[in-house]
């Protein structure tokens, strides 16, 4: 799974889905996971000093809200949605994002979940 914000994570690994009663460990768009970080952007000397480090590194575990996903999403209007590829966005044990920008397009029904802030910070919501 992709981390498309600026924390620093690149890639993950899904360990946890969080508070779903139903479907198996199956996470669908706005749903809360626990991660593992795979892959970091690497820390430099003089970006671990200034005020905007990165905030994850390789192999912290970390929660997530899901953005997008392969699997199809039936809108209540009948239309499928479905992207290219899984991705999430890193948030605090707050609920809050923890990075401050979101590269690339995420899904509508974040709203719909709860999760306006991240849909209001994305450049663009299908």
């Amino acid at each position: 799974m992709t981390i498309i914000d600026n924390s620093g994570a690149l890639l993950a690994e899904c360990v946890n889905v969080l508070k779903r009663k139903t479907g198996h460990g199956l996470a669908t768009v706005g749903d809360e996971i626990v991660i593992v970080v795979q892959k970091a952007r690497p820390l430099s000397a003089v970006a671990s000093q200034s005020a905007t480090a990165l905030k994850v590194r390789r192999g912290d575990v970390r929660r997530a809200v899901v953005v997008r996903t392969k699997k199809e999403v039936i809108r209540p209007d009948g239309r499928k949605i479905r992207f290219d590829d899984n991705a999430a966005v890193l948030i605090n044990n707050k609920k809050e994002l923890l990075a401050t920008r979101i590269n690339g397009v995420v899904s509508a029904d974040l709203r719909m979940k709860g999760w306006g802030k991240i849909a209001s910070v994305a450049p663009k919501v299908i």
